[in-house]
């Protein structure tokens, strides 16, 4: 009988340090899952952008997608490359958001043919790309709702087809994010905000 009694307790023991191991794996496992879709979710939040000098002072947007930082490559007419600094971006946002101030910015002007034609000032084709919806944040309510700043802004990639993909890229990411999120979306620079149970108007509007 005390053989018995002893094996049974061990028995129980041992039952007990399995229910224990494996609620500690599981529990690893819940973690290091929380952890991974925590870092999806602070990765590609910011746009690469490449944007190609046309003619002398004129830009156009070559070429952009979602990036875990923002950064904004200027591809100059003598065949150079460089990236923008911060500082440099931030002043050519400042810049433009004064012209659109003031009404003298070709990405709110009704009448605008020099965006299609030739290209954009730089600061004109930062706020037109994804990077301007990041960087100038601030600038998004002047800019809400504004058709003008819809069809110039569009004129101002290279190609339809780099607009397009664009448009393509950054909606993809903006719905993996409310998908991982399950939340209510919040007001973007080209989009407006929505609830969890409505489809998210995206990056670049509806």
């Amino acid at each position: 009988m005390k053989y018995i009694k002893t094996f049974s307790n061990t028995i129980l023991s041992t039952t007990g340090l399995a229910i224990l191991l494996a609620s500690g794996v599981a529990g690893c496992q819940d973690q290091n899952q929380e952890q991974e879709n925590s870092s999806e979710e602070n990765q590609k939040n910011g746009a690469f952008v490449i944007i190609e000098e046309t003619e002398k002072g004129k830009y156009k947007i070559k070429d952009e997608y979602p990036s875990d930082e923002t950064r904004i490559v200027l591809q100059e007419l003598n065949g150079t490359e460089k990236v923008l600094t911060k500082e440099e971006m931030d002043k050519l946002i400042k810049d433009e958001g004064a012209k659109i101030d003031n009404n003298t910015s070709n990405l709110t002007n009704p009448n605008n043919s020099t965006v299609s034609n030739g290209g954009m000032g730089l600061g004109e084709a930062i706020l037109a790309s994804a990077a301007g919806a990041i960087i100038g944040s601030w600038i998004g309510s002047k800019l809400f709702g504004n058709q003008n700043y819809q069809q110039n802004r569009q004129a101002g990639y290279k190609t339809p087809s780099t607009y397009s993909r664009s448009v393509e890229n950054f909606n993809k990411k903006t719905s993996v994010n409310d998908k991982s999120k399950n939340k209510n979306s919040r007001s973007g620079f080209f989009g407006s905000s929505s609830s969890s149970s409505s489809k998210s108007s995206g990056f670049f509007g509806g």
